[in-house]
């Protein structure tokens, strides 16, 4: 099996109608997969999709590929797959349909050797569009990425080698690969099928072979069962992985990497990975790149659990669609959990033109691609069938999560079924007037969850919801429950065998949030919306200043220029903001004191804000306003008492907790210098943190993460851009726009920074900081050196 990198070589552009493009041309430009095409579209206040996908536009795309044919592909299978195409893909060769797929988020693979013209260029060609069909930003385009495949009539199956570990001890590890062979031949084959299990070194642990007879047209599929000594188990903390590689009569090869571990699920114990309990700390991601758009490039996903796992987070959970297989690599060699999920709707739509439409004709499908990506990864653990489906609270909408859970089982037996369920969601339709207006798409759903928190924690733990919701709970391994904590109590007693996970929470509640997780054995985890910001959903974690709004902007839930959700305890560039720092605090992993200080500009000010929200705080002590004025500072802190010293005078003694647990609250005065938080337990000091103010000149700096990249499609390098002083101080309140250049073997692929409401494009070459950060985004486009310049500061970059 021959399979390439099909990134390279297309062009991308609107799809013109079918009479206007008589005589016209295609206003399309050269792109290298993945790509977005939205990210670079203008954003406006009148966009048909407003606040929900950050006021980017829809529209009709169409990409495509001239490629050569030679004649040694006659006689061979030629398919091309993709990774992920966003939305309604209609797939042609040579101006013949060929295939199309509806969802955005699910992998497909197209046969093309019955329609090429060997030894001559073909060309490809996809369309999709986007238009009122998501609740978040969604982009647009072959947004992951795509491969070639040319390989022997007589094959492996894509996505065919399928591995389990039924049987583990510390003796050794039963591993069973089952391989499905493909005959598109005129005649009956038999083949021999080997494969070969790599330990971590590359040293063969194992082997076993077996002959498969296959009828054409009819796959067929051999258990090759061996045993594996001595096993190194798979884990977060010790993610150690295996490969199996399988051939077809000593050609045809396929690499596997998967892991040896085993499962448990009960309420006594919760969930035990290798036989020893965990408890997941979860945040749902959505699938967007920040400054990338939707561009999944591997690297990026890469990154993205590097810092998360660094957060103190040990799980994710896909929001709300599956998850790529960039990003399931890096689960795999990091070592993180993860919640796979299918979809945001099933038969009832949540906007104009979405899913619904396509749901009842292609979930089967779907589910049958997600579970083929997930099988062999051994971070998947749970697969989640929905994600705040009204259906739940109804008897026959249940019969829908039982096809679906039956579906998963039937293809993988070896994980568990849960769903994001919200009871509130599901009991809409009677829950009074404001709820029927609700559940007509008068009322944004985000804005109505955020005026009515506490009602719906009410609602949640009511006995409407706990009947309504009991069927579609009962077809579940782990039941999800998103903003659902008021159930953790009553369901230990309601229903005793019922296991629990927080599949959706509110980030400001995470110090009770993760106090019930502990001290419930049969609450397996939490996950927090979000633990990474992104594109869409503009400003639902939004703080307000009514004073300081345009008064016409005032009756505006949340108004253009917003372009973030503004929830993520990491930003879109992957910086940290303060509610990382409490939560990894809550967690347990961090026991230095965090400084947050409220930015003074604002001191004493009405405030609007939502559920999602934190406080409006950063990790500075470099402010623009007169020394002397108020300010408030808290401290993040699991001692018993803090110091607040300014300047080294003492602004007194706080004992942790009293505001709210885990956190010290401080009210004192500005005065440039320097302030240090001390933390106190038993009396003695416990640790210690310190901001200082940056001088008055401030330079721009750069970094890279890696000085060496690898020279092709998948990599990245991550240029991060700061304001600080000679001696290396942030100064987080003098922003100036920087213009970033990239000369050499390399490209900048997105320059953005954490502003939650800005206008500056990630496509231009200057924007301005954040905070005093800004990130650029680097692409190589062959081997060679890359210099990247920011202002009269530069870093290099090598590209092999």
């Amino acid at each position: 099996m021959i399979r390439t990198s099909f990134n390279a070589g297309w062009t991308a552009g609107p799809k013109l109608p079918l009479f206007a493009a008589i005589g016209g041309s295609r206003d399309s430009k050269p792109v290298t997969l993945p790509h977005d095409i939205v990210r670079d579209l203008p954003r406006s206040a009148g966009s048909s999709q407003g606040n929900h996908t950050g006021y980017f536009p829809g529209g009709l795309f169409e990409y495509a590929k001239t490629f050569d044919v030679p004649e040694e592909y006659r006689g061979k299978t030629v398919i091309v797959e993709f990774e992920g195409t966003y939305r309604d893909a209609m797939v042609s060769l040579n101006g013949d349909f060929l295939a199309q797929r509806p969802n955005g988020y699910t992998g497909f693979a197209v046969r093309l050797d019955p329609y090429l013209v060997y030894g001559e260029p073909n060309t490809l060609t996809v369309e999709v569009r986007a238009h009122q069909d998501s609740r978040w930003y969604s982009g647009a385009g072959l947004y992951r990425n795509t491969h070639l495949i040319v390989t022997d009539p007589v094959r492996l199956a894509l996505d065919g080698v399928r591995i389990t570990t039924p049987d583990v001890d510390t003796e050794r590890a039963a591993v069973v690969v089952s391989a499905t062979v493909e005959n598109d031949t005129t005649r009956v084959r038999t083949a021999r099928v080997a494969t070969y299990i790599l330990d971590a070194d590359g040293t063969e642990v194992a082997t076993g072979t077996a002959p498969v007879t296959v009828v054409p047209g009819e796959p067929a599929t051999v258990p090759i069962r061996v045993y594996v000594p001595e096993p190194s188990l798979w884990n977060v903390d010790t993610p150690t992985l295996y490969t199996a590689v399988t051939t077809i009569d000593d050609g045809d090869a396929v690499r596997s990497t998967f892991g040896i571990r085993t499962l448990r699920l009960d309420p006594r114990h919760g969930l035990r990975i290798n036989g020893e309990p965990v408890k997941l700390r979860g945040t749902c991601l959505h699938h967007d790149n920040g400054p990338l758009g939707a561009a999944t490039v591997t690297r990026a996903d890469e990154r993205r659990v590097e810092i998360l796992k660094a957060a103190g987070f040990n799980a994710i959970r896909s929001g709300h669609h599956p998850i790529s297989r960039a990003l399931l690599d890096a689960c795999d060699r990091l070592g993180m959990f993860v919640m796979d999920e299918t979809f945001d709707v099933w038969t009832q739509g949540k906007s104009a033109f979405d899913y619904s439409l396509n749901f009842p004709e292609w979930w089967e499908r779907d589910v049958e691609a997600m579970v083929a990506k997930d099988f062999n990864h051994p971070s998947v653990i749970l697969y989640s069938i929905g994600n705040e489906i009204p259906e739940t609270g109804r008897p026959l909408g249940s019969t829908w999560g039982r096809r679906l859970a039956g579906k998963i089982r039937e293809l993988d037996p070896t994980r568990y079924v849960t769903n994001g369920m919200n009871g509130f969601v599901s009991v809409l339709d009677r829950l009074g007037a404001m709820m029927a207006q609700a559940a007509t798409g008068d009322v944004d759903v985000n804005a109505m969850m955020a005026s009515a928190g506490e009602q719906m924690r009410r609602a949640n733990a009511s006995q409407l919801v706990t009947d309504a919701t009991e069927e579609s709970a009962s077809v579940l391994d782990v039941t999800g429950f998103n903003y659902g904590d008021s159930r953790y109590d009553l369901d230990r007693e309601l229903f005793p065998n019922r296991i629990l996970v927080g599949s959706e929470t509110f980030p400001e509640h995470i110090d009770v949030l993760w106090r019930l997780v502990t001290e419930h054995s049969h609450v397996i985890g939490d996950f927090t919306w979000t633990g990474w910001d992104y594109l869409g959903e503009a400003g639902i974690g939004r703080i307000a200043y009514p004073d300081d709004e345009d008064p016409a902007a005032l009756g505006t839930a949340n108004p253009y220029p917003w372009l973030t959700a503004n929830c993520g305890d990491i930003d879109i560039t992957g910086f940290r903001r303060p509610m990382s720092y409490y939560r990894e605090t809550v967690f347990g992993l961090r026991h230095t004191p965090y400084l947050a200080v409220h930015r003074p500009q604002h001191h004493g000010k009405a405030t609007r804000r939502g559920p999602w929200a934190w406080s409006d705080s950063v990790a500075g002590w470099t402010w623009d306003v007169p020394a002397g004025s108020p300010v408030t500072v808290d401290v993040y802190s699991d001692a018993d008492e803090v110091e607040l010293l300014v300047n080294d005078v003492s602004a007194g003694r706080v004992k942790v907790g009293v505001e709210k647990a885990f956190l010290a609250r401080f009210e004192t005065t500005y005065q440039p210098g320097e302030v240090v938080a001390v933390a106190y337990r038993d009396g003695a000091e416990q640790g210690r943190s310190v901001l200082r103010t940056a001088g008055e000149e401030v330079h721009v700096v750069v970094s890279v993460d890696r000085n060496d990249i690898r020279a092709d499609d998948t990599d990245l390098a991550y240029v991060t851009i700061t304001l600080q002083d000679d001696d290396g101080t942030l100064a987080v309140d003098r922003d100036v726009p920087v213009t970033v250049t990239v000369s050499g073997a390399g490209v900048l692929a997105g320059l953005g920074s954490g502003r939650p409401d800005t206008e500056e494009p990630f496509g231009g070459d200057t924007c301005t900081t954040y905070d005093g950060r800004l990130l650029a985004i680097v692409r190589p486009t062959g081997p060679g050196e890359i210099i990247v310049r920011a202002g009269t500061a530069k870093v290099r970059v090598n590209a092999r």
